[in-house]
């Protein structure tokens, strides 16, 4: 697996002697309408105080992408909140969160290209400080909720085999959440060729930036770490339109949340990591981020059995 990174990273790079610079990780958030129809046990405000505690550098990417030497950058795509100024915090806030898809859009499609187009702009500021690997991770509390419709209508699985239990709903937390998005999937009635109208539906601001900023780090040639069940979700939207995103794209764990398998599976694509995790924030992609660097520094580092003059046959 590491051989195959290691050729992935040089064809994106068309060399062979790839280099990562200034890895940089993404975090982008936003609040979600149908959180008002009971399907997570945390309320909405708690995007909010993730967000902040992103920048006082209290939360597990905090630690991992310190730890790695990854910058982190928090992306304010429509938080219910308004945030004082912070050189961490990048504000490309389209409202103050989607509205109840339950009932309606989650947002309009001007809405909707203004995310793709903030997302893109976001990826090329850092591509002009040096940047040319990208994490993507997210926050926003209801967002496995548009993940798992989003799944459901453009791989056209049945909901059930897409909701998991998110940020950690109970038995009959669960079957509410299936019973509302049942009914969302069902009141819209899209099919898996809608696959704009399908993010305008169902997504986030959060999913749809992602959506534009994944397909503008593919388009300048960088190397995307894909995270968990939501990230996968924004990437699923993204290789509908451009499937050649994918060769860009390294998958660097496979969430506990029941639906990440199904969705790797159905893109034919194999993670680095299996660890359990369900925490988002881009913490997967973080905490693999040293095995794509070990696959660079071996292909440009070690020495084969002809330069070391090891015999090969005797």
């Amino acid at each position: 697996m590491l051989e195959g990174v290691a050729l992935q990273i040089g064809l994106i790079q068309q060399t062979l002697t790839p280099q990562l610079s200034q890895a940089t990780m993404l975090v982008f958030a936003g609040d979600h309408g149908i959180v008002e129809a009971g399907v997570s046990p945390f309320p909405q405000a708690v995007t909010a105080q993730m967000v902040l505690n992103f920048l006082q550098g209290g939360a597990a990417i905090n630690v991992f992408t310190t730890q790695n030497n990854m910058r982190l950058r928090v992306v304010d795509s429509g938080v219910n909140h308004q945030f004082a100024e912070n050189l961490d915090l990048i504000d490309a806030k389209i409202a103050l969160g989607t509205r109840n898809f339950l009932h309606e859009p989650a947002m309009t499609a001007v809405q909707c290209t203004q995310a793709l187009e903030h997302g893109a702009k976001i990826v090329d500021a850092q591509i002009a400080e040096g940047c040319n690997v990208f994490g993507f991770g997210e926050m926003g509390i209801g967002n496995t909720s548009s993940a798992s419709c989003l799944m459901s209508v453009l791989c056209e699985f049945s909901i059930e085999d897409c909701v998991g239990r998110g940020t950690g709903l109970d038995d009959a937390g669960l079957t509410q959440k299936i019973n509302v998005l049942t009914q969302a999937i069902a009141y819209h009635h899209l099919n898996g060729r809608d696959v704009m109208q399908a993010l305008e539906t169902f997504g986030g601001f959060e999913i749809a930036m992602m959506v534009g900023a994944m397909l503008q780090a593919a388009n300048r040639q960088c190397t995307l770490l894909i995270d968990g069940f939501i990230t996968t979700a924004a990437l699923l939207v993204a290789a509908r339109l451009q499937p050649n995103i994918l060769h860009y794209c390294v998958f660097t764990h496979c969430s506990n949340e029941s639906g990440h398998k199904k969705m790797l599976d159905y893109l034919q694509v194999k993670s680095l990591l299996n660890m359990d995790l369900r925490l988002g924030e881009g913490t997967g992609a973080a905490l693999a981020y040293p095995l794509v660097l070990a696959a660079i520094n071996f292909i440009n580092t070690m020495a084969s059995f002809e330069s070391a003059s090891v015999l090969q046959k005797i």
